[in-house]
C-alpha cells in the first residue's frame, strides 16, 4: 500500500520556482499528496491562484511563505504556515514583505551591474523577463547566463559566479531569526524552522538558537527535508522533543532550478507522512489558530 504523503515546503514562480502555483496544485493532484503547501521567499503573491486550483482538484492546501534571516552561521530561513486569510491580520507581514523584496531588488540590480563588470552581456530587464515580472531571485540570474552561453548549467552558474562568496555575489539585508519568528507569529502563522541543520551552526548554538525562539512563537522544526541525512533528522527530532516543538517536513521544490528534488519525493529518500500533516492541524486546533 502507498504511503500517504504531504509536501510543506514549494516554491513557484512567484519567487524562484519554475512552475507556476496552479501547476504546482496540478502536480501535487497527480502525485496524489495528501496535503501541499506553497511557501515561496518573501511574497503571498501566489496563494490565492495556487488555493483555487487545490479547491477545484480537491488537494488540501496549506497557505504559507518563506522569511530568510541572518545568523552569524549565514542564513536561517522559517516558514510561516496556515497564514490566514483576513488581510487585516497579513498587514504587518506584507508590509516587512515589501521591504525585504525592495531590498532584494536593489541586490539584484548591483548583481546586475557584477556581472557586467566582469564582461557579460546582461541587463536587469532580462532578469525580470525570465521571473516573469515577479520576485527575482539568484536562479533567474542563473538561467540568463545559461540562456547565454556563458555556463553549462545553472550550478555551475553559482559555483563561478552567483554563490555566496563568489564575484558576482552580493549579501541581502534580512530580519533576524527572532524578528521573523515574532512576524510570523503576529500574522497568525504556525511558525517553522526550515532545513536547521542547513544553517552552518554547531549543535549547541543550534540549540541555543532554538530555544531564544520558543518564546518568541517558533511551533516546529522542518525535520524532514531533500537536504537531511538521517543523523540531522535524528538531531532535529532530539531538540522537537526537548523543546516541546513538532516536526514538519517538505521538499524545497523548485522545479527546474532543482532538477534532483522531486515535489514530495525530495531526491528519492524522503517521506512526509500524512501524520505529520495530523499533527499539525490538531496543534493549530489546540492553540487556537483556525482561520
Amino acid at each position: 500500500m502507498a504511503v500517504s504523503r504531504i509536501d510543506l515546503h514549494i516554491h513557484s514562480t512567484a519567487s524562484d520556482g519554475s512552475d507556476s502555483p496552479s501547476a504546482i496544485a496540478e502536480q501535487a493532484a497527480s502525485l496524489h499528496l495528501a496535503a501541499f503547501a506553497l511557501t515561496d521567499h518573501d511574497t503571498l503573491e501566489g496563494l490565492e491562484e495556487a488555493e483555487t486550483a487545490a479547491q477545484r482538484l480537491g488537494v488540501p492546501f496549506v497557505r504559507g511563505c518563506e522569511v530568510s534571516t541572518h545568523t552569524e552561521w549565514g542564513a536561517a530561513h522559517f516558514l510561516g504556515l496556515w497564514l490566514p486569510h483576513d488581510k487585516e491580520r497579513l498587514t504587518e507581514l506584507q508590509e516587512t514583505l515589501e521591504v525585504v523584496r525592495k531590498d532584494r531588488a536593489e541586490r539584484n540590480f548591483r548583481m546586475t551591474e557584477k556581472l557586467q563588470e566582469l564582461g557579460f552581456p546582461v541587463n536587469y530587464e532580462e532578469v525580470t523577463a525570465i521571473a516573469g515580472n515577479k520576485v527575482v531571485a539568484r536562479p533567474h540570474f542563473a538561467e540568463l547566463l545559461v540562456k547565454k552561453g556563458i555556463v553549462k548549467t545553472e550550478v555551475e552558474a553559482f559555483e563561478k559566479y552567483l554563490g555566496n562568496g563568489k564575484p558576482a555575489y552580493i549579501p541581502r539585508k534580512v530580519l533576524s531569526p527572532e524578528e521573523a519568528a515574532e512576524l510570523l507569529k503576529r500574522s497568525g502563522a504556525l511558525v517553522v524552522m526550515a532545513h536547521p541543520r542547513l544553517l552552518k551552526a554547531p549543535r549547541k548554538a543550534l540549540e541555543q538558537l532554538i530555544a531564544r525562539l520558543v518564546p518568541l512563537g517558533l511551533d516546529a522544526l522542518e525535520a524532514y527535508h531533500s537536504e537531511h541525512k538521517p543523523n540531522d533528522v535524528r538531531i532535529c527530532v532530539e531538540l522537537a522533543r526537548k523543546y516541546g516543538l513538532h516536526l514538519s517536513g517538505g521538499s524545497d521544490y523548485h522545479g527546474t532550478h532543482k532538477k534532483d528534488i522531486r515535489m514530495g519525493y525530495g531526491k528519492g529518500s524522503l517521506c512526509v507522512h500524512r501524520g505529520i500533516y495530523d499533527d499539525l492541524l490538531q496543534y493549530r486546533e489546540e492553540k487556537g489558530l483556525i482561520d
